[in-house]
């Protein structure tokens, strides 16, 4: 199948890209930290109602969605881009252009493609056209980090039986994202007397304790299940009241992550062997799970599935010229993929830097990535 853009949708484009990106400046200047997109979200709701949006809400787990020809029982496809940033920041971050880069960070990482995914939204609510099913238009929260795909979650929850595939906006323009990374992410606190560094010489330190479990912990060799991929890390650290001071606690953030899930499950025996060895040494050791996100799932119909990979990948062909690749990843994505619905997770724009303060996007792929996504989600409407 030929994907070409009609002369209505070329003309939209070219009259708005300077409006996409002042859209996008507008969300990049709206805080949007992981459990706490309020604001961002208030701002979607208001623009996909000015758009032409009929019945916008805001669920409780702060998604915004804009359903398009949604009945109480007519199958759904869903189109998601979130509106969360990896950063902690609430207060809005640093942003410029310099040398056709727009630098900020999260522009890319979700910012950008969750903008021209509501460009395109606009232009389908405003151009009299229908799918064929139910469309959900969502700009979902909780992607990033310990925010756990609560939105994702909360979106399978309240349509799951109903959908029909998710597409996700997020990355680049070179991977379709089709199977799930899992992963495990845990708090694990150690205590111990501690006591004064001079007074108390001899005591137990949680720091000394937990740099040996973390050693310990790097020092396990990684399953393998054919050509899968298993990962660990420790983010973060903290401890300790003062240089005088034997630490009486001290703790990390802690994760593993697999394309496999009989990998994962492996971990997940060999992390708790280390706990219960500590555990017997009369440390006291304290695990909280943070986050949990699940691999792949059976697929419910594989032929749809491939049809949706290579609707995706035709498209991106046609616009780039370069056929993406295939590979597995940790994405809004998880939630269908562990349920067998058909998903497929890709990004509009090109661009460096994510999940760092240097972020940013190539200016010049915006208007590459509106002709994607307007040939993808035009497909599903007549």
């Amino acid at each position: 199948m030929a994907y070409i853009l009609g002369e209505s949708e070329r003309k939209y484009i070219a009259g708005q890209i300077d409006e996409l990106k002042e859209l996008l400046i507008t969300l990049c200047g709206i805080p949007a930290p992981s459990n706490h997109e309020e604001k961002r979200a208030e701002f979607c709701k208001e623009w996909f109602e000015k758009a032409g949006g009929k019945g916008v809400y805001i669920d409780d787990a702060l998604n915004v969605i804009c359903p398009v020809n949604v009945t109480e029982d007519n199958e759904v496809v869903i189109f998601m881009a979130h509106t969360d940033t990896v950063f902690p920041d609430t207060e809005p971050m640093p942003l410029y252009e310099e040398d056709g880069k727009l630098f900020c960070p999260g522009v890319g990482d979700d910012t950008a493609n969750l903008a021209i995914m509501m460009m395109v939204a606009r232009y389908m609510l405003q151009s009299g056209k229908k799918p064929e099913c139910g469309v959900l238009f969502v700009a979902n929260s909780c992607e990033e980090g310990l925010g756990n795909l609560k939105g994702s979650r909360q979106l399978m929850k309240d349509f799951g039986d109903r959908v029909r595939e998710v597409i996700s906006f997020d990355g680049g323009l070179r991977m379709l994202c089709n199977g799930a990374v899992g992963s495990t992410r845990y708090r694990i606190e150690i205590k111990t007397e501690g006591g004064h560094s001079y007074g108390s010489f001899g005591n137990r330190n949680a720091i000394h304790h937990l740099s040996s479990m973390i050693n310990t912990l790097y020092t396990l060799k990684v399953p393998v299940d054919g050509d899968s991929r298993t990962t660990y890390n420790v983010g973060m650290i903290s401890g300790g009241t003062s240089v005088n001071t034997i630490a009486q606690q001290a703790e990390m953030l802690y994760e593993y992550r697999s394309n496999s899930n009989a990998c994962l499950e492996k971990m997940r025996e060999m992390f708790e062997s280390v706990i219960s060895a500590y555990r017997s040494m009369g440390i006291e050791v304290n695990v909280e799970v943070l986050g949990q996100r699940p691999g792949m799932g059976e697929c419910r119909d594989p032929e749809r599935q491939e049809k949706l990979l290579e609707r995706a990948a035709d498209i991106l062909e046609a616009v780039t010229g370069n056929r993406p690749g295939r590979g597995s990843s940790s994405t809004d994505c998880n939630i269908p993929f562990s349920m067998g619905i058909s998903a497929v997770c890709f990004g509009l724009i090109s661009g460096r830097g994510a999940h760092t303060r240097e972020e940013y996007i190539e200016l010049s792929s915006l208007p590459v990535g509106f002709e994607v996504a307007m040939l993808f989600i035009g497909s599903y409407f007549a």
